[in-house]
């Protein structure tokens, strides 16, 4: 197994461990990260319903521009405004697999400014 191999090997058992754990409610919906090497998006997910709530991705946007971080802070201010639109205030976190480290803590802490609580 090659080292990319590897690499996506452990992320997807990482993936698979949180979504074990971590459910999206009526209630409580889950906020779903993903990060990509171009783009940021997240999701508002109630999974009792199998429906996406909200949506935000960097995927043709323009307002979205800089460096990933701000990206994904911008990702983080948008969800939390259709959130609060949809009359939604607390989910809980998906980070995806990844380490709460970097972009996905920028895109949180966003979120949590904006309103959000998890």
């Amino acid at each position: 197994m090659n080292r990319i191999t590897h690499k996506l090997n452990t992320m997807a058992r990482r993936k698979f461990r949180i979504r074990a754990k971590v459910s999206g409610t009526t209630e409580r919906p889950r906020l779903s990260v993903f990060v990509s090497n171009k783009h940021v998006s997240a999701q508002i997910i109630d999974d009792s319903k199998h429906s996406t709530l909200a949506q935000v991705s960097t995927v043709g946007s323009k307002a979205a521009k800089g460096t990933m971080t701000e990206r994904a802070e911008w990702v983080g201010q948008e969800i939390a405004k259709k959130a609060k639109a949809a009359k939604i205030a607390q989910v809980v976190f998906d980070r995806g697999g990844r380490a709460y480290h970097g972009r996905v803590k920028a895109l949180a802490d966003a979120a949590r400014a904006g309103g959000l609580e998890f």
